[in-house]
């Protein structure tokens, strides 16, 4: 039996038929499975079956809900502005809350990346923002101003956070590339970070043993502390 942490990462799914495939498919890219590698663990890919989540739960010491479309509004009791028309496929959401269920009833590390993050934010009750420029127009432009390998814009890190602890750091610059946020804060969490604008970066729940949510790219590792949040998570499964 393997020693090193096993970490489910969820993957995305099309069905619009492109050269890879005219038939539906997951994808994730590389970097996700790469940087949890580089961290000590095995990651796997989870495909949307809703039927497997107990099996899932029972072979994995760590969950990454990654970066996605966006999420019905419905889960969260609201209604779709008109622009908000790129809704996660496949079953994807009924799933993501499945597992996030099960992986914090299980008390395993849980990190949310981008779209991963309002994941969380959701499941404890919370809201996003469906679109930031429409609730704010004198908003950054969060969605890619740069392309994802180089920095966007910097964040504020809150002080006695989880994320403050992991880097070290109460300022440094991160790959954001989102047009949703946090909005209302769900019940429990802690935002670990903002933009320089206000817009929420992250949140966290101190009443599990490691639930993180970061709203830019760490996977892409383009600063210090990106590899650090993987070394905290990885090593949070592995404890």
């Amino acid at each position: 039996m393997t020693q090193r942490p096993i970490i489910g990462i969820v993957m995305n799914y099309d069905d619009n038929g492109t050269y890879f495939s005219k038939m539906p498919w997951y994808a994730l890219r590389c970097n996700y499975f790469e940087s949890i590698e580089r961290a000590g663990g095995i990651p796997i890919a989870l495909p949307f079956q809703v039927n497997a989540v107990p099996d899932y739960i029972g072979l994995l010491d760590g969950l990454v809900i990654s970066g996605g479309q966006d999420y019905p509004p419905e889960f969260y009791g609201e209604e779709a502005l008109p622009n908000v028309i790129n809704l996660i496929k496949g079953g994807r959401a009924e799933f993501d809350f499945k597992i996030l269920d099960a992986a914090l009833k299980k008390n395993i590390p849980v990190l949310g990346i981008c779209a991963g993050e309002q994941a969380i934010n959701i499941y404890f009750g919370g809201t996003l923002l469906q679109d930031i420029q429409t609730h704010d127009p004198k908003a950054m432009n969060h969605l890619k101003p740069r392309p994802t390998t180089e920095s966007s814009h910097a964040i504020s890190v809150t002080e006695g956070t989880l994320l403050h602890r992991i880097t070290g750091k109460t300022l440094y610059e991160v790959n954001s590339s989102h047009h949703q946020s946090v909005h209302k804060v769900g019940r429990g969490l802690v935002v670990n970070a903002v933009a320089p604008d206000g817009v929420i970066e992250g949140v966290e729940h101190p009443g599990y043993k490691f639930c993180l949510g970061v709203e830019w790219h760490p996977e892409f590792e383009i600063c210090p502390e990106d590899t650090k949040i993987f070394n905290a998570f990885v090593k949070a499964a592995g404890s």
